[in-house]
């Protein structure tokens, strides 16, 4: 390795994706002195949006609360931290969820599994569902298969196997509420890959997710619920990666990286303070188009095709109420709200049914999500604005007429990456340019994945990327 190249490797990013790949490089710096790692963030604060806030008694997330347990990387890094006594599932006595059909909750049949339906009996029973749109969707397993390879959205693929109002009422809401994304345009492929995997092999998804359903006799996870989270709310996980992360490595807050540029193979970055770095490696933890920005000058085609992906801007309310000014018993998580409804709400999650001491005593905490493809919330949107359609929302709902104890409004600008027609291909494309970009490695929430394990796994093995890269170049 040139000498005059130091063994550096800069995180750009200090969301859950930066932190976890500045904690693994903290880890190797502690073993090899020679390494110098550096965390820029933009922000006051690491973490990106998982922040945990706590308001008269009420514990407040600000970005997500929850993460699929099915998915091994979070609680893994949590037990790693010393954190495995605060893992907790949610509440698996009130393990249900609506979904809001002309102002009405019906719950959720049974047997709800990867976000659409698997059993035959509660989706026949479902009050969601007119007793068509019941018939259609029982008949998905003498529905033929297809043939045809070619990729398909996501509302093409269930409106084919279970008719358009399973799609509608149940599919649509759950996996579209997740990315406040269109349904027309996910990419089946890269959105549900098992549901194409269970028609290939089965001939039907049902069949095959009943044959699944044999073949694990009943195996319970480790995990009474499909959802896990921490006792003091998700800033947990966020301050046991920062306290070694700040003890070992160089963490620059509140700064921007203005340009990047490479000389031979060092990459300069510089910085909104007026400093210069020089790197071996740099991670960008990201998203698609920041990177984009700062890749012009490096490799103008990837940043090209870093800019193919789509984004959505949307945002959370959360309102702490007395559980006497809320007529509706809170019995389950939430509700889920169709885009069939025609309203600007994604969902309304019930935190304080969802997880415990998330409210002082007799009070209750509620979460309203707004904005989705098509209704996205813009900067020119005031906070009050947005209280005042989350209050609507739940007044007509749950019937709360009442003012709340407290309000909160949470921003995501530009945050949901969307997984549209196309994107495992842009995103193959995207890593073959990145190969052919020494020293400079993608991370982070627009490629392979959005929930926090998908971010922490990006991390990782971005960061394991950058350490072998150091490697290579020194032989």
């Amino acid at each position: 390795m040139n000498d005059a190249a130091p063994r550096r490797v800069v995180v750009v990013g200090g969301g859950i994706t930066g932190l976890t790949a500045a904690y693994r490089l903290a880890e190797a710096a502690k073993k090899d002195a020679t390494l110098v790692v550096d965390l820029i963030e933009s922000n006051d604060r690491l973490g990106g949006k998982i922040v945990t806030h706590r308001v008269g008694g009420f514990l407040v997330e600000g970005g997500p609360d929850t993460w699929l347990a099915r998915k091994p990387e979070a609680a893994a890094l949590c037990k790693e931290l010393g954190l495995g006594e605060q893992l907790i599932p949610t509440n698996p006595a009130r393990r249900r969820a609506f979904v809001s059909r002309r102002g009405k909750l019906h719950q959720l049949p049974e047997g709800m599994s990867g976000l659409v339906p698997s059993r035959i009996g509660p989706l026949f029973f479902s009050g969601v569902l007119s007793p068509l749109g019941r018939l259609r969707a029982a008949w998905e397993p003498f529905v033929r298969g297809s043939t045809n390879d070619a990729e398909e959205s996501v509302a093409s693929f269930v409106t084919r196997r279970m008719g358009r109002e399973t799609y509608d009422y149940l599919v649509e809401p759950l996996v579209c509420g997740l990315s406040g994304g269109d349904g027309e345009k996910l990419s089946l492929d890269a959105n549900l890959p098992d549901l194409k995997e269970l028609e290939r092999e089965h001939g039907s998804v049902l069949r095959g997710m009943r044959r699944a359903r044999r073949a694990s006799k009943g195996e319970v996870g480790e995990y009474p619920t499909p959802f896990i989270s921490l006792k003091g709310g998700l800033q947990e996980l966020v301050d046991a990666l920062e306290q070694p992360v700040s003890e070992r490595i160089n963490v620059l807050t509140y700064t921007d990286v203005v340009t990047a540029r490479r000389v031979d193979r060092t990459l300069l970055l510089d910085l909104s303070n007026g400093e210069t770095i020089t790197a071996t490696a740099v991670i960008l933890a990201t998203p698609s188009y920041a990177a984009a920005d700062l890749l012009e000058e490096i490799n103008p085609d990837l940043a090209e095709s870093l800019r193919t992906i789509p984004f959505v801007s949307n945002a959370a309310v959360s309102l702490g109420f007395r559980e006497a000014d809320v007529p509706r018993r809170l019995n389950g998580y939430g509700y889920v709200v169709p885009r069939k409804e025609g309203r600007l709400a994604l969902a309304c999650s019930w935190a304080t049914s969802k997880l415990p001491e998330r409210a002082p005593e007799g009070c209750v905490l509620l979460r309203v999500f707004l904005g989705r493809t098509g209704q996205e919330i813009d900067d020119a949107t005031a906070d009050n604005d947005l209280l005042d359609w989350a209050l609507e929302e739940i007044e007509s709902v749950l019937g709360v007429s009442e003012r709340p104890m407290f309000a909160r409004v949470f921003r995501y600008p530009r945050s949901m990456p969307q997984y549209t027609l196309g994107h495992l291909d842009r995103v193959d494309g995207i890593e073959r340019l990145a190969g052919q970009t020494p020293g400079v490695f993608l991370a982070g929430n627009s490629y392979r994945g959005v929930g926090i394990s998908d971010c922490i796994r990006s991390g990782q093995k971005a960061a394991f990327a950058a350490l072998r890269y150091l490697e290579e170049i020194a032989c």
